[in-house]
């Protein structure tokens, strides 16, 4: 399992793995509307910022829980998957704890996706909350 809390300097990486452009949308959205509102606001923003870059997306995945032969809709859903290879979750909360990383971990290996981006808008530098979290 890696999870790694990148900043600007490995920015060039981002770049092959199709994670560079949702990256610059996130900045964006969180440069034109600073922290301290609602994740719902911030995915709005963010969707429309995607759609702008044309990127292809869905919005609030359902997500069913498979155990021992039995589909479980135990109501989750991921925030947003894009390019049907990156999952996106965003949060607007004081800090990231480690759970919110093991969600992604958890949705990667579910939905048996390689990437992950976890955004934390309720900062004062979006680099400071970004996570890119590996399956793998």
């Amino acid at each position: 399992m890696k999870i790694q809390h990148k900043g600007t300097k490995d920015t060039k990486d981002l770049r092959h793995d199709g994670s560079y452009e949702i990256v610059g949308a996130a900045i964006e959205v969180h440069r034109k509307l600073g922290p301290g509102l609602l994740e719902s606001a911030y995915e709005s923003c963010l969707c429309r910022e995607l759609l702008l870059r044309g990127l292809a997306f869905q919005r609030q995945v359902p997500l069913a829980l498979e155990y021992r032969g039995l589909q479980l809709d135990c109501g989750y859903r991921l925030d947003l998957v894009v390019e049907r290879s990156i999952i996106v979750e965003v949060k607007a909360t004081r800090k990231i704890l480690p759970i919110h990383r093991a969600q992604v971990l958890t949705y990667l290996k579910l939905t048996h996706l390689r990437l992950g981006l976890l955004f934390n808008f309720n900062v004062e530098i979006l680099r400071c909350g970004l996570y890119r979290i590996i399956n793998g």
